[in-house]
């Protein structure tokens, strides 16, 4: 079974599958994937981001359990507005990174150790996106790195400003191409890839050039031009349905460069 597989329960890895939410638009590309998690020998399972607030969606989930935990990658509603219901349904406790998003459970630390459903996963906080942001690796044989939107299956990440951070988000980029060769990207969107280590790089090539791209601009247009005047510049090629976002990843850029460039 291949991406996008909505409704179904999509293997991955011995312990991975995926339920694509039906939650497409031009920001959650195919959809959101909802992540399920257990080692063979287990009952219980573990919920990467429930996801949208879809009645179906979340009992089809539900219908995977029983459910021992819920882990939160970043609070955007795409990945959370179901928390609340899914929790009505199984009664599972929720971790994430902010306490607010937290429901019977302390909020996840950078570094820590989860054990669940038979299996390993280590946190790995990966500001950027969100400030909130972060990254489950599964300590297994098939090692993989659960990335919400630090790095999708397709494109590439939005980092709008304010609540996203382009210093912070290249620092987390660095983090995960820190991670050993091999080890494959299950992301928030889009399909699966191949090895974490190698899209990061790829992430970060794209951003420098996009840095470039905006230095240039603003060599055009001169250190007062706004966001959209920028946008239509460096972002020619970007459908303009996303103009808004890229407004406020051009403001994030611009907060960068003023930081670093010294503008």
């Amino acid at each position: 079974m291949q991406h996008p597989a909505y409704g179904e329960l999509r293997p991955v890895t011995s312990y991975a599958s995926v339920l694509l939410a039906d939650n497409p638009n031009p920001m959650t590309l195919d959809g959101t994937n909802t992540w399920v998690l257990r080692d063979p020998d287990s009952r219980e399972c573990v919920v990467i981001d429930p996801g949208p607030d879809d009645a179906e969606h979340l009992s089809r989930v539900a219908g995977h359990g029983p459910v021992s935990l819920v882990l939160l990658t970043h609070h955007h509603e795409d990945h959370t507005a179901g928390v609340a219901e899914f929790v009505q349904r199984t009664g599972a406790p929720v971790r994430a990174l902010d306490p607010e998003l937290c429901h019977d459970a302390e909020p996840i630390t950078d570094g820590e150790p989860i054990y669940a459903a038979g299996l390993q996963l280590r946190v790995l906080t990966t500001a950027g996106h969100t400030a909130d942001s972060v990254c489950f690796v599964a300590e297994h044989d098939e090692a993989a790195v659960f990335t919400g939107d630090s790095i999708l299956g397709r494109g590439t990440t939005v980092v709008a400003h304010p609540d996203g951070h382009l210093g912070s988000y290249l620092d987390s980029l660095r983090k995960i191409a820190s991670l050993p060769p091999g080890v494959r990207v299950l992301p928030g969107h889009g399909p699966e890839l191949d090895d974490a280590r190698a899209v990061a790089e790829h992430y970060l090539d794209h951003r420098r050039q996009r840095l470039a791209q905006v230095r240039r601009a603003l060599g055009d247009l001169g250190p007062g031009a706004t966001p959209r005047q920028v946008v239509e510049l460096v972002y020619a090629d970007v459908d303009p349905v996303v103009w808004p976002a890229a407004d406020l990843t051009v403001q994030a850029q611009l907060t960068y460069l003023h930081d670093h460039d010294h503008l």
